[in-house]
């Protein structure tokens, strides 16, 4: 063992950076992996929101403006971004043994992306604006009935 040692420490300089760099990444990536593995309901579910979300509003697009690809690029920058946020507030948990960080933050952009998802499926055709208009006025029952002329 010792003799490993001070072979490890005989190293000319560049093999010796290359190898604390790759131990580095190493734990970083086996990091994130525990964090998605450990996670992965989260992850998957907050995918699935927003490619819902991404999916009608693509076709809405299509349907008023026709097909446009920088818009499409956004839903893949929209999940990558999310998952980032996802992963570094599951890290914060993991660190702090707090359970409710992610519930807090996330869930109620989520609650937002889905009704998103429901405006654009509505503006796409494959909702009808008045059942729209019903499940929205059943979120908020406490504030009355919504005068519609």
């Amino acid at each position: 063992m010792k003799e490993a040692l001070l072979k490890i420490l005989n190293l000319p300089l560049p093999l010796k950076a290359i190898l604390a760099s790759s131990a580095f990444f190493g734990f970083i990536c086996d990091h994130i992996l525990d964090i998605t593995m450990t996670y992965n309901e989260q992850f998957l579910s907050v995918g699935f929101v927003v490619l819902l979300d991404g999916f009608f509003g693509i076709l809405a697009g299509i349907k008023r403006e026709g097909f446009k690809t920088y818009k499409a690029l956004k839903v893949l920058r929209n999940i990558f971004t999310w998952w980032l946020i996802l992963f570094v507030i599951l890290s914060i948990e993991t660190s702090f043994k707090v359970s409710w960080l992610s519930e807090t933050i996330v869930l109620p952009f989520m609650v937002f992306q889905i009704i998103s998802a429901l405006k654009n499926a509505s503006m796409a055709g494959f909702i009808k604006m008045e059942l729209l208009n019903e499940i929205l006025d059943k979120i908020d029952n406490h504030k009355g009935k919504r005068n519609v002329d």
